[in-house]
């Protein structure tokens, strides 16, 4: 099969390249699937940077999720029970030894949604990293009883279909961006509480906002010094959940926060959280992801690119994110 080689964690156009690899086959509790599509997302740039939390043995497919046909199961029962299915799927664990960027993958069954026959594979192949991401932490946000929100990174995919679920749930969402364009992005939608951190004196009307509603919760995509701004800006007692690092740079925490306001900075990785619920949770959750699909959950597409142009799609996709997903397709 074909696939994309990652040959050295350097993030250059050189180290990735497109090679003939043996079809790998399934072991028990596994599936073989064959790739629709798999999109490019910001930790995939990370890993191929090898700034991700994890690394693979290289060389290394990369691709943390897609779309695809369950041809072959390994021995078990749920294998069995996806043999043939439609499925999103991830590969976004060190145990597994593949990568999404190729014409077949092989991953863990627990790692497979089936899919409605509503969905489309393209709209699957981008089904997991941000709905499951944006559906899973607002949903901590509700069973928690928290009644604001505030996030950075807010014009990005994920941001975005946040920002469509707090309207959808009826909890105002503080949102946090950098750019001019990306707050009448959010204004379009009908965004309220929008800042922009390339504003004078913004971190102190982010302070206003998030006391003056209550934004007890707050999902950061950048890390970086932004953590502690955010976590600053919070009312006391409040939770920092860090899903991203595009600051790539290392959380940092005011100790008065946390101290004396009695706050919390965390970490949330979607395959940990993902694992912690058992297969029933995981079957409920998918239909209440895939029934917003096509509304709060929908994924813009900018382009979709053959694997022979990895390259390529990854510089396309890194210099503007806000315009879209770019998928690969074997």
């Amino acid at each position: 099969m074909r696939a994309v080689q990652l040959r050295d964690y350097d993030g250059k156009p050189e180290s990735i390249t497109v090679a003939e690899i043996p079809v790998p086959h399934p072991g028990p509790g596994e599936v073989l699937v064959k790739v629709f599509a798999s999109p490019i997302n910001p930790s995939d740039l990370m890993f191929i940077q090898g700034l991700y939390g994890f690394k693979k043995s290289l060389p290394a497919v990369p691709g943390f999720e897609g779309s695809g046909t369950v041809v072959e199961g390994g021995p078990g029962l749920l294998p069995r029970f996806l043999k043939g299915k439609r499925v999103a799927c991830a590969a976004a664990d060190p145990k597994i030894s593949g990568g999404m960027w190729a014409e077949y993958v092989v991953t863990s069954a627990k790692l497979c949604i089936p899919l409605q026959k509503s969905i489309d594979l393209e709209q699957a192949a981008a089904m997991l990293v941000n709905p499951f991401t944006a559906w899973a932490l607002m949903d901590i946000a509700r069973r928690d009883g928290h009644r604001a929100v505030v996030q950075t990174a807010a014009a990005s995919a994920l941001g975005r279909m946040i920002v469509r679920l707090g309207h959808r749930f009826s909890i105002p969402v503080v949102n946090v961006v950098r750019r001019a364009e990306q707050v009448e992005l959010l204004r379009g939608m009908g965004s309220e509480y929008i800042v922009n951190s390339s504003d004078a004196g913004y971190e102190d009307t982010l302070r206003d906002l998030c006391r003056k509603i209550g934004a007890t919760i707050g999902f950061d995509a950048v890390a970086g010094e932004m953590s502690a701004i955010v976590l600053r800006a919070q009312p006391p007692d409040a939770r920092l959940l860090v899903y991203g690092g595009l600051s790539l740079a290392a959380c940092q925490a005011d100790p008065a926060s946390l101290i004396f306001e009695r706050k919390r900075l965390e970490g949330f990785w979607l395959t940990g959280w993902l694992r912690s619920k058992n297969i029933l949770s995981q079957l409920r959750l998918a239909r209440q992801v895939q029934a917003l699909l096509g509304s709060d959950l929908k994924t813009d597409i900018q382009a979709k690119v053959r694997l022979e142009d990895a390259a390529r799609a990854l510089q396309q996709y890194a210099s503007n994110m806000t315009a879209g997903k770019v998928l690969l397709t074997p």
